[in-house]
């Protein structure tokens, strides 16, 4: 078992990372994302990267010396929420980090810019069951154990059970929030559920995976088990043929799951365990801009 010292650097470290991109990139793209443009002007605030020059008060610019945005009235307090999965699937990676590690940087990246903001931020655990709920907050200290769950929190079950879970947030949440639920996907949800979430709400979906998972290894004999379900077999993976129908089965898998989400019209962030998480983020709330304009 890990010691309180160990848990506590890892989380110091993650967070240290975070403050550093989000103020450094990501700060102004969320603010020009979840804030918008507004409509009664309110006061000016120095500019950060990302925002969008269209807003800048070039009165304020040229007194002070430096590049001021304008506030408007509408860019009040948000509330954004982070449904996790943390079923036994997400305990896996065979690159830099698990999955679940891959995320818990997504989300500290993310709930570091919503602070910066002055938005609220909470945190939903499940696998069959809603594990745990942390209600939004905006404290340092409160999104510091957001880091800490995400990292080393232990959940009751293993398995994974989409529907059950957007049925408790319609539940928790009656008023319309901003919500980033994260998952493998390995169980391929009907996104009916999700399609009505994002009518009510501000839905983004994260997926992760790790290359194992879409590529099988030339390894000859290896043993399987689905760490959801416990069942187990072998597979000979110095087939060709069988690599190939792996390799076609889990693309076509993966195809269908973007297809869906862009014909729901909710985007999408897909994290892999062996890639830098900041760009991601970067292109998701340069994509939503473009939108938004």
């Amino acid at each position: 078992m890990l010691q309180i010292e160990e848990i506590l650097r890892k989380v110091r470290r993650l967070e240290i990372k975070s403050r550093k991109a989000v103020t450094e990139k990501l700060s102004g793209a969320y603010h020009s994302t979840f804030k918008g443009r507004g409509i009664e002007f309110l006061d000016v605030r120095p500019y950060q990267p990302g925002d969008d020059f269209r807003s800048i008060d070039w009165n304020v610019t040229s007194r002070t010396g430096s590049l001021h945005i304008k506030q408007f009235f509408e860019e009040r307090e948000q509330t954004i929420i982070f449904a996790v999965d943390v079923s036994a699937s997400m305990r896996f990676g065979t690159k830099d980090r698990l999955k679940s590690e891959a995320v818990a940087e997504a989300v500290a990246l993310l709930a570091f810019a919503a602070a910066m903001n002055n938005d609220r931020v909470g945190l939903i655990l499940f696998t069959e069951d809603v594990e745990l709920y942390l209600p939004p907050k905006k404290k340092r200290e409160h999104i510091l154990r957001l880091i800490r769950e995400l990292l080393y929190f232990t959940p009751r079950k293993k398995e994974t059970d989409y529907e059950k879970t957007l049925a408790a947030i319609a539940r928790i949440f009656p008023r319309k929030a901003s919500f980033f639920f994260c998952s493998d996907f390995m169980k391929t949800p009907s996104f009916n559920g999700f399609r009505i979430l994002s009518k009510k709400h501000d839905l983004t979906l994260i997926s992760v995976e790790d290359p194992a998972e879409t590529r099988l290894p030339d390894s000859g004999w290896i043993e399987c088990e689905d760490s959801e379900t416990g069942e187990w077999g072998f597979v000979d993976t110095s087939s060709k043929a069988v690599r190939r129908k792996f390799k076609v089965f889990t693309e076509a898998e993966g195809k269908h799951f973007v297809n869906q989400t862009r014909k729901s019209n909710i985007p999408l962030i897909e994290l892999t365990t062996d890639t830098d998480v900041l760009p991601l983020l970067e292109r998701y709330f340069a994509e939503r801009s473009k939108r938004r304009k």
